[in-house]
């Protein structure tokens, strides 16, 4: 029996540390790390079962050929020899007739870390084929807004809040995505400090703060402007710290800001005028207002407005200038380690094709000279996760499409692929973590050795690269040899670490900037920004009607909410069959009056549909929800569903900052199962 101090890696801002008991090569306890002062020796109630995941009598135990038709899931053993000879043959003969960019590797974030993470991609720079526009399903359109207005840096210490007078959670479901944040809210709360959730649902963090606001979706940049509306009427700006910080306020004052009345931001937002005046008091009385912010509330068609919009409000208090308060949302931007020294490798063009991610399913049947012929999938299921999740089946199905996916289990996208990989988890592998929700870092070696005949990312992409004839030296090196090049090049508090100091697994903090700094090109808070006016984008933070989102929305009478669920937020942990018990089935959620009108009860099988798709679920009914929203939580397999999956029903249109997914600009309708269109 030993214990091994390791990171978690599922895509989570909070970075656990963790201690993994091993009995021989098992894991038998998941634990939190105790010192770890952020993630405070406590683990979520998924990566407590963790150990189900590595030892799940689900995980795909050798190398797989397809024998039946894609999709079928119909598939026969092979050795990874044979895999890898006939994967780098079709390869070969693919680059032969139609040229490198007929090829895609598909590798995003995943629960990994990050050699494991970027060396995948890493290969597929160096061979010059289509280049994965990652990030677009998930944050593309947020961190892209959010560097517009204060540049490419982190946000507030999440630690910080200790000292905070004001917490906001904005579009943030804490004890789902970032439970540790939440618990630090105790020391504050004991203090008297409010906890104010501003969400369109009644999330478990909204029914335990001290005030939910259910706001309407999409109308976060109005609520914003509003607040900012009352503070300027009411003398409650700090115009100090803006004539310093800020370029653009007097012009947003004067041009946008009036506009915004509480009578006005009440009609879109479904918020009350006294419960708006409320909110824009406390937020003006407040010193050292934080404001967390969720990146749902983004992916959207007016997404990055609304960020923007979300992300001014601590400059016009000045909270940005304070210890304990400003905004935030990732912490990335301040930890800038040289990840392009395995993703970039020097032998690959600076330039070549790009496939959005968000549009991947399009992409598949419409990418022309050269179509894409080849696709390699690490640690991704697109086939769920995508808007036009259909359209994406319909390109994996195409019997043209060579299509390889390394997995640990047999996914929905798996289950279209003509070669299956077995792949590890995160405890499996040695790794070099950084979290983006707290401003630690931690290397981790594997707890336990892979199980089967799985492999890493990282001994693949070398084994590939090899076969391939790739020769940058990241394709030979180990873990240990490649955690010093992310480290050079780096400036301010990254700089300051050793790499050498992170062998021993024990978690390091990067000390965070002292109060918020901004790195645009004016060096302040950018309000009116010059690129988006060049990109002919509204230049400041605005609300505005979309009119594609009026059409949709008279057509269709409900508006589809996703979110986070508290047991299977991603389809990496449909592996554990108790979470999945935990869980339930895939279910949406309607507010009574909507159920009452269609005659539908809790607990009926039911039939969500649009001009896409049609998927099957079990009901939930509940005022969880505003009548006209129907949630849908958490991202689930289709082979767990009544019948598919919830981004079937999601168009691949594209957000107005950053080329992101607009998820929540869904709309449709729901009737009995047994109704037939």
């Amino acid at each position: 029996m030993k214990t091994v101090r390791v990171a978690c890696a599922h895509d989570c801002p909070d970075l656990c540390s963790l201690i993994a008991e091993v009995d021989g090569d098992r894991i038998t306890k998941i634990s939190g790390d105790p010192d770890q002062p952020f993630t405070a020796g406590f683990a979520c109630a998924k990566v407590n079962r963790d150990t189900e995941l590595v030892h799940s009598p689900e995980r795909l135990k050798t190398p797989l050929k397809r024998v039946g038709p894609k999709g079928s899931g119909r598939f026969a053993s092979i050795s990874w020899d044979e895999a890898l000879d006939e994967i780098t043959a079709r390869w070969k003969a693919i680059i032969a007739e139609s040229g490198p960019l007929a090829l895609l590797g598909y590798a995003y974030s995943a629960h990994q870390g990050q050699m494991n993470r970027h060396i995948v991609n890493g290969l597929f720079y160096a061979m010059g084929t289509s280049r994965l526009q990652a990030g677009t399903v998930c944050d593309s359109c947020c961190e892209t807004a959010w560097d517009l207005t204060l540049g490419p840096v982190g946000g507030a210490d999440p630690e910080s809040v200790v000292d905070s007078d004001l917490v906001i959670a904005w579009g943030c479901d804490l004890m789902a995505v970032n439970v540790h944040f939440w618990a630090k809210l105790d020391a504050p709360r004991k203090r008297g400090v409010k906890v104010v959730v501003i969400d369109p649902r009644r999330s478990r963090t909204a029914a335990s703060a001290d005030w939910h606001l259910p706001i309407r979706i999409g109308t976060d940049a109005a609520l914003a402007l509003g607040i900012v509306h009352i503070l300027v009427r009411d003398g409650l700006c700090d115009r100090a710290y803006l004539a310093a910080n800020t370029l653009g306020f007097d012009r947003w004052e004067r041009e946008i800001v009036p506009r915004f009345t509480p009578d006005r931001v009440s009609e879109i937002t479904g918020l009350s005028v006294a419960d708006i005046e409320t909110l824009a008091a406390m937020y003006g009385a407040a010193k050292r207002s934080f404001i967390r912010i969720g990146e749902g509330m983004t992916r959207l068609a007016r997404g990055g407005q609304a960020l923007r919009a979300v992300a001014t409000l601590p400059a016009v208090t000045g909270a940005y200038g304070r210890p304990g308060g400003g905004a935030l949302l990732l912490t990335a931007g301040s930890m800038d380690f040289n990840f392009s020294s395995v993703r970039k490798p020097p032998s690959g063009p600076a330039a070549t094709r790009l496939v959005n991610q968000s549009l991947l399913g399009r992409e598949l049947l419409e990418m022309k000279d050269p179509p894409l012929r080849a696709l390699f999938i690490a640690a991704n299921n697109p086939a769920v996760t995508c808007p036009e999740a259909g359209l994406v089946r319909q390109g994996l199905a195409r019997e043209d499409l060579f299509t390889v996916v390394h997995d640990p289990f047999m996914t929905d996208t798996a289950a279209y692929a003509d070669i299956v990989l077995p792949a590890t988890t995160y405890l499996e592998t040695e790794d070099f973590y950084r979290g983006y929700g707290s401003y630690y870092m931690q290397y981790s070696p594997a707890a336990v050795a892979p199980q089967g005949a799985a492999w890493s990312n990282f001994r693949l992409a070398q084994e590939l690269a090899r076969r391939m004839g790739v020769t940058d030296p990241i394709f030979s090196k180990s873990e240990k040899e490649i955690l010093p090049e992310f480290f050079k090049g780096s400036t301010g508090a990254v700089a300051a670490v050793d790499p050498a100091s992170l062998y021993d697994g024990v978690p390091v903090k990067v000390a965070p900037p002292p109060g918020q700094t901004f790195a645009t090109p004016s060096g302040k808070l950018e309000i009116f920004s010059q690129t988006l006016a060049d990109q002919g984008v509204p230049p400041m933070p605005d609300w505005q009607p979309d009119a594609q989102e009026e059409a949709d929305a008279a057509k269709w009478p409900l508006r589809l909410l996703t979110a986070p669920s508290y047991f299977q937020p991603h389809t990496a942990f449909s592996g554990v069959a108790f979470l999945r018990k935990r869980e339930g089935e895939p279910f949406c959620v309607l507010h009574p009056q909507d159920a009452a009108k269609r005659g539908l009860e809790n607990g009926a099988k039911v039939r969500l549909f649009n001009e896409r798709a049609a998927i099957g679920l079990v009901l939930k009914v509940a005022d969880d929800v505003q009548p006209g929203v129907i949630l849908v939580p958490g991202q689930r397999p289709g082979t767990e569903a009544v019948d598919g999956t919830v981004n079937m029903l999601c168009s691949d249109r594209l957000t107005d900052i950053g080329e992101g997914a607009s998820y929540q600009s869904t709309f449709l309708d729901v009737e009995a199962w047994e109704v037939r269109a």
